[in-house]
């Protein structure tokens, strides 16, 4: 944008931004799984679209899109290269994305936009492990519906490339998501009933509500251990030893669907999320990371 721009018009590109800010949140948290980085993106397409000239552009919200999935492929691919960021199943650290929680007494805004339309943490953890190409082609496509040829500008390839990368991370997504009960009346039972059963330490009771073949991942950021188990009994007796660690625990939605943040002395110890497959867990996706849990603003 020329430095001869009045301020009536930065102002009215402003307001169409803010317009689109929602929409352009949700891409960027499915792109990379952290709300801070989502909003970074965000905030890096604005300063894009505010030294632009975008009079010839049509549709404003695909082009942001297209700003927003561009600067998300960079952030995605850096750290590919850096390799900071293991793969759920990998032995060692243990990297979940973050989560999106609702419930408690205050939910930040930006969170609230989240909420809104969120995405099971089962399937971000299965977002992470796609390549940054394909990750960028699914989401865009599968998740948002942007043509191909335009994500095939965002990606630098053909569109029957593109279209190619869509589909190979479909089948890897559609083949690693676990399958999930819909009731959240009932998912919310089975937490609940998981959360009694641990809190009490009731070994017979939580292997009932977990499947024999579950996996457990506990992200504890850089200090703390992260733990990737298998089994019920692994995992109920890991859920007895860290209840008597967590003074409160409480049920509240994990993107959008039933989980639990525990906390002791006011401070969040914990956040627990769940796939729930006819009843049982089948998959549980624990957040312990210090930093990025006080980064949340949860409060007892």
């Amino acid at each position: 944008m020329s430095e001869e721009v009045s301020s009536a018009e930065l102002t009215g590109l402003a307001g169409r931004f803010e317009a689109e800010r929602p929409q352009l949140r949700s891409v960027a948290y499915r792109m990379l799984g952290s709300i801070a980085e989502a909003e970074d993106a965000v905030q890096e397409a604005w300063l894009k679209l505010s030294r632009s000239d975008v009079s010839e552009v049509r549709n404003l919200g695909a082009w942001l899109t297209t700003v927003v999935g561009r600067i998300c492929l960079d952030q995605l691919r850096s750290r590919a290269s850096r390799r900071e960021d293991p793969l759920p199943e990998q032995d060692g650290q243990v990297r979940l994305p973050d989560p999106v929680v609702s419930g408690l007494a205050a939910l930040d805004p930006v969170h609230e936009i989240l909420v809104a339309d969120s995405v099971g943490i089962a399937l971000m953890v299965v977002l992470e492990t796609l390549s940054p190409a394909e990750r960028v082609a699914f989401v865009l496509h599968d998740m948002f519906e942007v043509p191909f040829d335009g994500i095939a500008e965002v990606l630098g390839r053909t569109s029957a490339s593109t279209r190619q990368l869509a589909s190979r991370a479909r089948r890897r997504v559609q083949g690693a998501t676990p399958a999930g009960d819909a009731d959240d009346a009932r998912k919310r039972e089975v937490v609940e009933a998981f959360l009694t059963a641990s809190r009490a330490g009731d070994f017979d009771a939580l292997l009932t509500v977990l499947d024999p073949d579950v996996v457990a991942r506990s992200d504890g950021g850089t200090l703390v251990p992260s733990v990737l188990r298998r089994g019920a009994g692994d995992v109920a007796s890991q859920a007895i030893v860290f209840a008597r660690f967590a003074k409160e625990g409480r049920t509240v939605l994990v993107n959008g669907s039933p989980g639990v943040v525990s906390f002791a002395d006011g401070r969040p110890l914990s956040v627990m999320s769940f796939t729930i497959h006819e009843g049982r867990i089948t998959e549980m996706n624990i957040l312990t990371d210090p930093t990025r849990l006080a980064a949340l603003g949860l409060t007892a």
